[in-house]
């Protein structure tokens, strides 16, 4: 996260495309400095379009064909924004994303590709699913499957579209039915006389393995609507189908159709063959949402995949003031075609080859697995190492986490607070030692806390969501309601221009956060360092007394509100191991607030939020609080996705072994127990709660949306922490 270059341009990436997959990776083998790339996605990963009617077969799983993003972008430097983008004015230069508003940009590219929806099909909309994005339709064709393995459905499956892709998926849905066992019906719907027209010799090789595979093929005729349960073709009888899926051509994201960028009769945005929108000098447009106007190609993945060395340098050049390239697409290229089972046929210099059929399924297979291993097998980095003579006792080996994970370890800050003077002031009712202080305002009693997190996402928005929340547990810990904030915020270094961008997306963030708790921003401060740091200074007000650690009684229930595991995945992340997908789920559960929680739990007799000394640590604390022992069953701790995993092979955050030493839990060790010690950011609540009430109050909570659950109980004991 460090960086000592002034950053100077927004690089903005919209979409994960094949063509902004294989850039990224090449930025980080060699990247501009002084530059922030952003990519903006709706989702941690994309697919890989040529070994998609493979997954359909069932040939390949979904992690087979996904490129991870996360990862990607941790190896190219880049920051990765989660969400769909809407809306572009290049006058302005800005890029609005759906529920984040504008992201600004210096140069930009277009990757977004299409989608098959057929917009022009009546019924289709409400009963049909594209072929793109492939992702949607991956998912939903999981979920069919589902249901025709267990007999809710019958396996009636329709494609409309006899080209390339709609025989290849036509064939693939057929084998995978054909694999369940059950009596299932795929038809092919084409309007044209012949399947895949555009190559010569196709049409007779595709027609044999249709009826080969039980396909039903229907030419020569147009549909006239969908419905749930068939297709209605003009002046003929309707095909049954429960499942029907779009694959005839491809149609522009609407959000690019209306926008003032040129566009060809489709709505494609055009560019010049320096892969520029035309009239644009730091724009960019790349695959299938583009349409070169000088050399016009057919929508197909490997015209990106050529494309990106290209964008690559002439990014650069325009990021550098060096001299574009000219992209010149081949005329031919090969095509292989997947056939259902793992078979293949190939075409080129308008020449059919289907035989070997299961040779050309290996060499495609090889091609499509040697693509996927560019992301799956990224270059591993030389470290940079320290010039010079190194203090004895200095120690770099380990990555400083973000987070929580970069506090100061729990029992040098109790040694240090242990030596502060006792409170002075009748009117500071509670100090240091709980998770807010407690003062008496004229009668009304007040709650004020301070926390702050190094940042480990640059998304600045989301950092400052997850950092509001994470302040906020404090106050909502103690049972107060929010009433201020102040804001505190370091940047990395940074333009003028970019620090204004940097801070809008920032208190956006944070502001839907603190306002959406019924507080408000008052103020702060802000400055410039190495790094991002953003703190928050909170106040709550409360009607009685405040919850605090000391009141857990013997035979109370703890229940605890969110997983475990946040430290781990993100001390993992930075390496770029975690799963790009695990990553996502665990920032989406850290920006949404808690107060809801904190509502339920009201009538607790003690209460903390867990973070950065981990669940065993901030237990312990209130083990020792009340003058009790706690025994915790390891079984029902929830933990995040991908947490567990990543403990098992090792992955530690940086104050681990520390608050493993403060808070020692007797039991068989296992990376489960290992989570119990991992520093939590905006970690969930930690209840003492009457026993009787806990099995309501955790449902409850479960209706809510939180992941809460009944952890263990409160013993008679010296302070303890047993595992069950």
């Amino acid at each position: 996260m460090t960086s000592y270059t002034t950053l100077s341009r927004d690089l903005v990436l919209v979409g994960g495309g094949h063509a902004h997959a294989l850039m990224l990776r090449m930025w980080g083998m060699k990247p501009v400095h002084g530059v922030q790339v952003t990519l903006i996605n709706p989702g941690p990963t994309a697919p890989y379009s040529g070994m998609l009617p493979g997954h359909i077969a069932g040939h390949y799983t979904r992690d087979d064909l996904e490129i991870d993003l996360v990862k990607l972008a941790r190896f190219a430097g880049a920051r990765v924004i989660f969400g769909a983008a809407d809306g572009i004015d290049a006058t302005r230069k800005v890029i609005h994303v759906t529920g984040r508003g504008e992201v600004a940009y210096d140069l930009a590219s277009l990757d977004v590709g299409l989608h098959a929806q057929a917009p022009h099909i009546p019924g289709f909309a409400a009963y049909g699913i594209g072929a793109k994005p492939l992702d949607r339709y991956a998912d939903r064709w999981a979920a069919y499957v589902l249901d025709v393995t267990v007999g809710a459905k019958k396996g009636q499956v329709a494609v409309i579209g006899g080209g390339v892709a709609g025989c290849e998926l036509a064939l693939a849905m057929a084998y995978k039915l054909k694999g369940l066992g059950r009596q299932s019906c795929v038809t092919l719907i084409e309007g044209q006389t012949k399947l895949a027209s555009a190559i010569p010799g196709a049409d007779r090789i595709l027609r044999e393995e249709m009826l080969g595979m039980g396909v039903t093929v229907v030419s020569a005729v147009a549909v006239d609507a969908v419905t749930q349960d068939a297709v209605l073709l003009k002046g003929r009888s309707s095909v049954p189908s429960e499942f029907t899926v779009g694959a005839a051509g491809g149609f522009a994201h609407a959000w690019l159709s209306a926008s003032d960028l040129p566009k060809d009769q489709g709505g494609f945005v055009q560019v010049n063959d320096q892969l520029l929108v035309a009239g644009q000098e730091d724009l960019f447009a790349v695959g299938d949402c583009a349409a070169l106007t000088e050399s016009p190609r057919p929508k197909a993945g490997v015209f990106a995949v050529r494309a990106a060395p290209v964008l690559y340098s002439n990014i650069c050049a325009t990021l550098t003031g060096g001299i574009l390239k000219k992209f010149q697409p081949q005329t031919d290229y090969l095509k292989l075609m997947s056939l259902g089972r793992k078979d293949a046929m190939a075409a080129k210099w308008g020449r059919c080859l289907a035989s070997p059929k299961a040779r050309l399924w290996q060499w495609k297979n090889s091609i499509d697995q040697t693509f996927m291993r560019k992301f799956s097998e990224l270059p591993v980095m030389k470290p940079v190492k320290v010039d010079g003579p190194v203090a004895l006792g200095s120690d770099d080996e380990q990555m400083l986490c973000g987070g929580c994970g970069a506090k100061v370890a729990p029992g040098q800050l109790s040694a240090a607070l242990a030596e502060m003077p006792a409170l002075q002031r009748e009117d500071v009712l509670q100090g240091a030692g709980d998770d807010a202080a407690v003062l008496d305002i004229g009668g009304q009693k007040q709650v004020m806390s301070v926390d702050h997190l190094r940042g480990f996402v640059m998304d600045y928005g989301l950092m400052g969501r997850i950092a509001a929340v994470h302040a906020l547990g404090d106050v909502w810990a103690m049972g107060a309601k929010p009433q201020s904030a102040l804001l505190s915020v370091t940047l990395p270094r940074l333009t003028p221009a970019m620090q204004a961008r940097a801070m809008r997306e920032m208190l956006d963030g944070v502001g839907k956060v603190v306002r959406g708790a019924g507080a408000e921003i008052v103020g702060g401060h802000s400055a410039m360092g190495a790094e991002l740091t953003i703190g928050l200074t909170v106040t709550g007000l409360m009607d009685g007394n405040a919850i605090t650690l000391a009141g857990a009684k013997v035979g109370d229930a703890l229940i605890l509100t969110r997983p475990l595991g946040s430290g781990t995945l993100l001390a993992a992340e930075m390496q770029g191991k975690a799963d790009g997908r695990d990553v996502a789920a665990l920032y989406e559960i850290m920006a949404h607030p808690q107060g809801d929680a904190a509502e339920i739990l009201k009538g607790a007799h003690a209460m903390t939020d867990v973070t950065g000394f981990g669940l065993a640590g901030h237990l312990m604390v209130m083990c020792r609080a009340s003058g009790v022992a706690a025994e915790v069953c390891l079984a029902d701790v929830p933990a995040y996705a991908g947490a567990e995993a990543l403990a098992d092979a090792g992955y530690r955050s940086t104050i681990y072994e520390d608050n493993r030493s403060a808070a020692p839990v007797f039991g068989p060790d296992s990376a489960k127990m290992a989570l119990l010690h991992d520093p939590q950011t905006s970690g969930g609540f930690l209840a003492a709660v009457a026993a009787e009430e806990a099995v309501a109050l955790a449902a409850q909570l479960r209706a809510a949306g939180h992941d809460a659950a009944v952890i263990g109980d409160v013993r008679a004991g010296e302070p303890s922490i047993t595992l069950s």
